[in-house]
């Protein structure tokens, strides 16, 4: 019975790759041998940066590996002497890691892949003011704090590293619909923070916010949503005491029905932060796209591929 099951997934998994034309493209061509089960997703993206013949690096923190991408013009590293130091870069980050069981199509596999092909246009069009780390160990375990979290420690020693005013966007879960969402889960947080230079990081993580509502504004996009989202990598750096904004996208008819719960439930949000949102009761009331994510039900035929250019777009303004 488990040999029959096995095979059964795996035919389901080769008919979800025939059916989809966009994962032909490059980057995306690499997509399904990213999610596929028991994939080695450090390697893969590793021989898919450079194939792509992208400027990278794998700088080791605290024991996880995070993938850098710098435009072409870039050293890595040079006499010790990291790029952009003292300067504000745009620093785009998304987690590779995945949680166990997962295929990770939504989360965050397609972030990844929208990054790379950002990367390639910015390259071809001679953009220098960026930079792109995948980040390692976003998922947490039971019981882990958020110091456990990669970002945490990659926020320290960006600090240390003179990037402490990098402007940092962090891409999660954007592969399902059209209306973005820039998380306010920071805000809550920092309200009863005890961060030594709390004032400093919500003005910062204003200005990011703003700078992402120009940037939609010039994009003329249809609809965009300040509300709370699930813990990312902003949770970790927030904790290292350096801002980063959340984004991610919604379907229609789940971003409206979820503004409508936040401004009927003003507690919800409480909630999703505290953790009593894994409660059944409290848990259903989540977009569906989010109660998706960390399962067997973050599978690519969720994915909307007609959205994907438009968070390729929205990266490329965000550096104009």
């Amino acid at each position: 019975m488990k040999s029959n099951s096995k095979q059964k997934k795996l035919t389901n998994f080769k008919s979800a790759l025939s059916g989809n034309d966009w994962a032909k493209n490059i980057p995306y061509d690499r997509f399904f041998d990213f999610i596929a089960p028991n994939a080695d997703r450090y390697n893969i993206l590793l021989e898919c940066i450079n194939s792509l013949n992208l400027n990278s690096a794998v700088i080791p923190v605290a024991g996880n590996r995070h993938i850098f991408v710098f435009p072409s013009g870039q050293k890595p590293i040079r006499s010790g002497v990291f790029p952009f130091k003292n300067l504000s870069p745009y620093l785009f980050s998304a987690h590779y890691d995945r949680v166990e069981g997962s295929q990770g199509a939504n989360d965050n596999s397609i972030a990844v892949f929208h990054l790379l092909s950002s990367a390639l246009y910015f390259v071809q069009h001679n953009i220098d003011n960026w930079m792109i780390v995948f980040t390692d160990k976003e998922e947490l375990e039971a019981g882990e704090s958020l110091e456990a979290q990669g970002s945490f420690s990659l926020a320290e020693k960006l600090k240390l590293w003179g990037l402490g005013k990098a402007k940092v966007f962090n891409f999660d879960a954007c592969g399902c619909g059209n209306v973005f969402v820039f998380s306010t889960t920071t805000d809550h947080i920092l309200k009863s923070s005890e961060l030594p230079n709390i004032k400093k990081v919500r003005n910062a993580i204003i200005n990011l916010r703003d700078h992402a509502l120009a940037s939609a504004l010039s994009l003329r996009l249809e609809k965009v949503l300040l509300a709370p989202t699930p813990f990312s990598d902003d949770a970790g750096f927030l904790r290292a005491g350096m801002a980063a904004l959340t984004i991610t996208t919604l379907p229609v008819k789940e971003a409206a029905l979820y503004e409508a719960l936040l401004r009927s439930r003003p507690d919800f949000t409480d909630s999703l932060i505290s953790g009593k949102i894994k409660r059944p009761i409290e848990y259903r009331n989540l977009p569906e796209t989010w109660r998706n994510l960390n399962n067997a039900k973050d599978i690519p035929s969720n994915l909307t591929p007609q959205y994907f250019d438009l968070v390729k777009q929205f990266v490329i303004e965000l550096c104009k």
